[in-house]
């Protein structure tokens, strides 16, 4: 299989201005963002049918919280030790980032093919042995995931100029929604077919046990297209298009965590200020507007009622058209000019203030669901921007060192919410749109942060 070269042998005079690095062809750029596609539907789809994973073998629904802590928990662990380690990687034609590509693509694949079957072993229904082997698999799965999914932002901060950043991050970005709108609708397509939706007890239905596999064969396919085909700068190469000195960069890489801490640029401290708050209001959007919904527009409390069960349906619907409208965002912002990512970042964090305001305290579903349309833009903008901003400010020095410890202001503010949910719930009398409110107070906390970044610096 014939490789990309990322820059079409570009030389360094031929970088854009304001950047030494050269201006990469959109096929190279595609290449490198494609596999974020079977990554994202992998991910997305664990996250989408955890309940239904874990319910049926007798997990007791007040302790789900507990396997839905997993993915950040593994996101602090794994993709820090990950830059860390592939800032001081070189493999020759497999490079520096890919190599772990080329690792974690199909062990996460194995895992996302295994995950559904805990119930089919003979386990039994609620026994220790079966909530054991889904609670393993979930692990494994969340660090197989994040060793596959940060090379791809880690490889961008690498290779990609500043004039170019916006593109590329939209289009990594564009792709991984595409993966999550087919992760949330085959379950629905494959019960349409014909798979059977139910099960009995103590076994997973076969609609999900088919969408894992679909998944995987996909993450797979994805992922090894990007790693096979991605040429990545050798070292001196690389040196020389971020205008680094290779030994003083080789000193660098060898500096320890709270060294690197100690010289991050302000952007990073800022930018996860940032992260901090919005993505508290993040979390408790997707913690609790079913139940907010259930309430104001359908009339009930009770996660058993037809009602609760229409408000969790409809609210997969509206996860659905905030996919559709951030991969939209996404084309317009792809197209923007890089001295305006504050702007953009801002403005995607306030349409997320307004929307999760509307679902909390609408009566109309249909409100609800316009609303998420400008959730999608704020979804975009957190999932993109950041790291735009941040890869252009640490000038090719510790790339994957930086994006690994960024990934814990991510990480860290969804742990956080969850311990303080157990607080706050009742302190609000069981309120969920209340719950979802002061949410949006972060978010508004977050937006008008952003305007403290200093971006390049």
């Amino acid at each position: 299989m014939e490789r990309v070269i990322v820059s079409d042998n570009a030389t360094a005079s031929q970088a854009a201005p304001g950047s030494r690095l050269p201006d990469l062809t959109k096929q190279a750029i595609f290449t490198m963002t494609f596999g974020f596609f079977g990554v994202n539907m992998a991910f997305s789809l664990q996250s989408a049918n955890m309940s239904r994973i874990a319910q049926p073998l007798g997990a007791d629904p007040n302790q789900l919280g507990f396997f839905f802590v997993f993915p950040p928990l593994m996101g602090m662990v794994v993709q820090p030790i990950l830059g860390r380690m592939s800032d001081k990687t070189w493999m020759g034609r497999f490079g520096r980032r890919m190599p772990y590509l080329l690792i974690g693509t199909p062990l996460a694949a194995i895992v996302t093919f295994l995950l559904p079957f805990s119930g089919s072993f003979g386990f039994g229904y609620g026994s220790l042995a079966a909530l054991i082997y889904m609670a393993t698999a979930v692990c494994l799965m969340d660090v197989f995931s994040n060793i596959a999914m940060a090379p791809f932002r880690m490889v961008l901060g690498d290779t990609v100029n500043d004039k170019q950043k916006n593109f590329a991050f939209a289009c990594q970005q564009i792709f991984a929604y595409a993966g999550g709108i087919l992760a949330a609708l085959l379950p629905y397509v494959l019960t349409q077919l014909g798979v059977p939706n139910t099960a009995e007890k103590g076994v997973v239905p076969q609609s999900v046990i088919w969408s894992c596999m679909i998944s995987a064969v996909l993450l797979v396919i994805s992922g090894l297209f990007t790693a096979l085909r991605t040429k990545e700068y050798d070292p001196e190469t690389y040196a020389r298009y971020h205008g680094v000195d290779l030994r003083a960069k080789a000193e660098a890489e060898n500096v320890g965590t709270l060294t690197l801490f100690k010289n991050a640029p302000r952007a990073f401290w800022e930018l996860s200020v940032v992260q901090f708050f919005s993505w508290i209001g993040i979390m408790y959007t997707w913690t609790y507007a079913t139940g907010a919904m259930a309430k104001n527009i359908w009339g009930t409390t009770d996660p058993t009622s037809a009602g609760y069960q229409d408000a969790g349906n409809w609210y997969s619907v509206m996860t659905a058209v905030l996919s559709i409208s951030a991969l939209i965002f996404g084309i317009l912002y792809s197209r923007s000019d890089a001295g305006h990512r504050k702007h953009w970042y801002a403005f995607g964090l306030f349409c997320d203030v307004v929307a999760i305001v509307a679902v909390a305290t609408t009566q109309n579903k249909w409100v609800a669901l316009a609303a998420f349309v400008l959730y999608g833009f704020g979804n975009f903008a957190i999932n993109t921007m950041p790291f735009a901003i941040l890869t252009s400010s640490l000038k090719g020095k510790n790339v994957g060192s930086y994006l690994g410890l960024f990934n814990i202001a991510v990480c860290l503010p969804q742990i956080i919410g969850s311990v303080a949910g157990f607080f706050l719930v009742p302190a609000f009398g069981g309120n969920l749109s209340y719950m979802m409110l002061f949410g949006a107070v972060f978010m508004l906390i977050g937006a008008v942060s952003v305007y403290t970044v200093h971006e390049g610096r």
